[in-house]
Parts: structure tokens; C-alpha cells; sequence
């Protein structure tokens, strides 16, 4: 893993042998963009700290499972740095994680997050505590506290990518029949429509992702809760998506779904993620959907994104679509700057 982070710091030096100094002769310096791989977390720590058990559990913590798999799979790749070693390129790279232990200059344990410190697009997180066992408690009332802070920067990033490279044909479809804009990636060059109903796919062979848009009538205060959406999600893919064999159809595996609830375009937004299968098949894979209120037509936008990749890691494809997913926009939406989210000391319920 110090490889590839290694490999892109080579090749941004080379870029700044060729193209000169990166900076302005005025007061305003030009900062380079953060290098790097997606959702991967250098970690800045003293080998007394990394080494020991409270700093094992930074490392648990950063490669807790993702949520909503059928196997397990790490959030974060991590390489681990000894502060002697971390200057020069390796200030450059996107998500940094300084660990901070030092009874001398910490009373208590804090944690707080800066963006652009040393390149454009970058996110540096300090977490400073006044020994290890402070730290280890930490961690333990925190879960997920960092994995899925640094899963929302990557997510954001995502999303930023697919405002400017999008399928247009998507984009028009879903415009057109329900008036609402998703932007996903360009290869979903294959859809069908149906009343109410739209569903897309990039039709590949290894990797194979899929979307659908979906809507029905607000009616019922108890819309945003997980037994409804997923029988509302049972009802209209098992009637829309069929299977390869006679009465074979799209089902939920109600047992792996978790219900959450995010904010998206100032807005609440449930979020169902878990397994899906068909019926009377042997196929399945992960999902996430998205359900909002439009409110200007009194209605439930639902989109949603679905993997089918047997025998791969499917983690890639899932941000993929759920970044996707983060990029709708209904009615009455007034886009909204994408910046960096809040660092939050509280446990997460966030999805990672």
C-alpha cells in the first residue's frame, strides 16, 4: 500500500520538475491538487502508538467493514507514517490522519478536521489525545466516527466528478418522465421505462450496475420507516424487474436491510441499504436506495442503485452508485455547493 501512495507522489514530482514552481509570484500561492488514491487514509503516527493496542484499534477502525456487503470488505486502505517521514510530497496526499499522543500538551481528547491544508481537494484530520488509553476509550464510545467522516469526503468527491461526466441519456430520461435530475456514470447507455418507472443499466459483463427511479403518491405519514420502504420497494421492482425463469422477480432480503436517515439538499433523505436477490434465481447482490418527499407534487422520489458482480469485491461499485444516487435532484432543489461535511465527535449513524 506505501507503494501506490509512493507511485503518485513520484509521478506529481515529476509533473512539478516539468511544469516549474507551482506558485505565484504574489501574495496568493497556487495550491496543487491532492494526490492519492480514493479511500485511502495515510496515518501519521509515533511507531509507540501505532504499535500498541490503541493504535491498532485507529487501524480497526479506518478498515471496519463496509455496510450492506455479502462479504466483508475493508473501508479504508491505510499506510502508516512515522512523523520523521512525513514531509516533502507526502503532505500532498488527499485524506491524512495525524494521531497526536502527548500528556504534555493534551488535557483531553479532541479530534478536528482541515481542508486544503497542504493541497487543493485535501482533508487533514488531527486527532490529539493525552495518552493511550484515553485514546483507545475514545475510539470505543466513537465507532465509526472516522470511517465514515472520511467515507462522506470521498462520497462528496464522487458525486463532484459525476456533476461534470455524466450519462446524458440518463439524465434526459429521468428528466423528462419525472422531472427530477440524476447524474450517473456515462456507461449506463442501456434503460427501460415504464409509468412511473425507470430503470438503467451499464449492461457489463464483470461489474454490472444498475439504477432505477421510482415515485407514488405521499399519503401515509409512516413512508420514511424501513418496513414501508421496503414493501414498497418489493412491490414495484418484483412487478418491474422480472427474472430469466417463469415467475422469477426482484426481492429484498429483508434480513440484511438497515434503515438510516441522512440530509440531502438540506432535506431528509431515508436510506435502506442490504441485500437483493431474485426469487426463484440464483442471482443477487448489494443495494441502496434513496427516498425523498417532493414536495411541490406531494410525492416519494425513490432512486436507487444495485450491483450484480458475483465472485468480485463489489465495494467500488456501491460508492460508485450511491455517489450517484447523492447527485438527484428534485423540484424546488436549489443546488447547493458541494464542501467539505462537519467532523463530529458524537457516533455516527452514518452508513460507511
Amino acid at each position: 500500500m506505501r507503494t501506490l501512495i509512493l507511485t503518485s507522489i513520484l509521478g506529481l514530482l515529476a509533473f512539478m520538475t516539468l511544469t516549474g514552481c507551482n506558485r505565484c509570484s504574489g501574495n496568493s500561492p497556487i495550491q496543487m491538487g491532492a494526490t492519492g488514491i480514493a479511500y485511502e487514509v495515510v496515518v501519521v503516527a509515533d511507531d509507540a502508538v501505532w504499535n500498541d493496542p490503541a493504535g491498532q484499534q485507529v487501524k480497526a477502525e479506518l478498515q471496519r467493514p463496509v455496510q450492506g456487503l455479502p462479504q466483508d470488505e475493508p473501508s479504508m486502505r491505510i499506510t502508516h507514517v512515522l512523523p520523521a517521514d512525513f514531509n516533502g510530497m507526502m503532505k500532498y496526499v488527499r485524506n491524512i490522519l495525524i494521531v497526536n499522543v502527548d500528556a504534555s500538551v493534551y488535557t483531553k481528547v479532541s479530534l478536528n478536521a482541515e481542508k486544503d491544508r497542504w493541497a487543493k481537494g485535501q482533508v487533514v484530520v488531527q486527532l490529539n489525545a493525552p495518552d493511550k488509553a484515553a485514546l483507545s476509550d475514545y475510539l470505543t464510545a466513537h465507532p465509526r466516527g472516522l470511517t465514515s467522516y472520511y467515507s462522506k469526503i470521498e462520497m462528496m468527491r464522487m458525486a463532484a466528478v459525476l456533476r461534470k461526466t455524466f450519462s446524458t441519456l440518463v439524465y434526459e430520461k429521468v428528466q423528462e418522465q419525472f422531472g427530477v435530475t440524476l447524474n450517473v456514470p456515462e456507461d449506463f447507455n442501456s434503460y427501460k421505462d415504464t409509468v412511473n418507472f425507470f430503470w438503467a443499466s451499464n449492461n457489463a459483463n464483470k461489474g454490472r450496475m444498475d439504477v432505477v427511479v421510482y415515485i407514488f403518491p405521499y399519503t401515509n405519514p409512516n413512508t420514511f420507516t424501513k418496513e414501508y420502504l421496503i414493501a414498497m420497494r418489493d412491490s414495484t421492482l418484483g412487478a418491474n424487474i422480472p427474472g430469466a425463469f417463469p415467475d422469477s422477480h426482484m426481492a429484498t432480503d429483508t434480513s440484511t436491510v438497515q434503515y438510516s436517515a441522512i440530509t440531502l439538499q438540506g432535506k431528509y433523505c431515508g436510506v435502506l441499504r442490504g441485500l437483493w436477490y431474485v426469487k426463484g434465481d440464483k442471482m443477487g447482490g448489494p443495494f441502496v436506495s434513496y427516498a425523498r418527499l417532493d414536495e411541490v407534487n406531494n410525492r416519494i422520489v425513490v432512486v436507487e442503485g444495485f450491483v450484480y458482480s458475483p465472485d468480485t469485491d463489489k465495494r467500488n461499485y456501491m460508492r460508485r452508485m450511491e455517489a450517484a444516487l447523492q447527485t438527484v435532484r428534485l423540484p424546488g432543489d436549489k443546488d447547493q455547493p458541494l464542501d467539505y461535511p462537519e467532523i463530529v465527535i458524537q457516533p455516527s449513524n452514518e452508513q460507511s
